[in-house]
């Protein structure tokens, strides 16, 4: 449904907020708006015309209908977060006196144990994607040197299609990356990725250069820069070539890096500094794989396990 226009004109103030204010990815503003528009549209049912008239009591309506739809926890909680905010702002701008989702709670989601490879796996992978470049086909070239800069940084896809040649520093070995939140980080990267990268960039770009391809360090065989589709289907496509490993895409080369960093005896607040977490918390994730690949081996391994 419509909604009032009173509330319609708040949503859109909000959004202008996180997209100009708070520097958030369009993905994340349609994520945030889509709740909220949500949130105000069952409110507007109950008769609200204006965001003074939202109060707790629907807000805790709003949240068990949608239980009772069967919304997981996961879902709640992220609207729950998107609602607090966009309260939050509200009363900063003065259009609420008071946050009436201050004492809203959602059920804590329950995170999901990423699944990752095998350190075998993961070399097994970039050995595929090694053997392909073999032929200088330009396109093969790329397919390694990205895969290398995936396992090597811990870059999310959309970081690794938005670097351009000038964020690569040859003499430190590091990459300089735009995350979330527009927050620029600095993460190293080693041998392998290096020798991948400047194959790339002396015999492979060249070829797919245009004059659409700007400074960006990956290109598409059209000569722009490079599409996150693209790169999560050359993932899932190398990676079926490796016997028994899980159908992963990029985030789980991501995933994969910051276990075994962990694995390897990375300290926790390096992990987080490398893959630009906010949280520690988020971080924390990586130790429960470990936990959990440690307790699996155990089992087949003890005999009174």
């Amino acid at each position: 449904m419509d909604l009032p226009a009173s509330l319609a004109e708040a949503v859109a103030a909000f959004a202008v907020h996180l997209r100009d204010e708070r520097g958030r990815s369009p993905h994340t503003v349609r994520a945030y708006v889509g709740d909220v528009q949500a949130c105000l549209a069952f409110g507007a049912q109950a008769g609200i015309e204006d965001l003074t008239e939202l109060d707790l009591r629907t807000l805790r309506a709003w949240l068990g209908s949608m239980g009772r739809a069967g919304a997981s926890r996961r879902t709640l909680a992220r609207r729950v977060a998107s609602v607090r905010a966009f309260t939050t702002w509200a009363v900063r701008q003065g259009r609420l006196q008071t946050d009436p989702a201050a004492r809203l709670s959602a059920p804590s989601p329950r995170r999901p144990i990423p699944e990752v490879l095998k350190p075998g796996q993961a070399s097994a992978l970039l050995t595929v994607a090694e053997l392909r470049a073999d032929d200088a086909d330009p396109v093969h070239v790329r397919d390694r040197a990205m895969l290398e800069v995936l396992y090597a940084c811990g870059v999310r896809v959309s970081e690794l299609t938005g670097l351009d040649r000038a964020d690569v520093d040859w003499e430190r070995r590091t990459v300089r990356v735009l995350g979330k939140g527009a927050k620029e980080r600095v993460v190293p990267f080693g041998g392998p990725a290096a020798s991948a990268l400047r194959t790339w960039l002396e015999l492979g770009r060249p070829r797919l250069a245009g004059t659409g391809s700007g400074d960006a360090l990956f290109l598409g065989t059209r000569g722009a820069r490079i599409d996150p589709r693209v790169v999560r289907r050359v993932v899932h496509a190398l990676l079926g070539h490796v016997p028994d490993a899980p159908d992963l895409g990029p985030h789980g080369l991501r995933h994969s890096m910051a276990t075994h960093l962990l694995e390897g005896g990375a300290d926790l607040r390096s992990v987080q500094e490398v893959l630009g977490h906010a949280s520690l918390g988020t971080t924390q994730i990586y130790t429960h794989v470990s936990i959990e690949r440690l307790r699996s081996s155990y089992e087949r391994a003890h005999p009174r396990a």
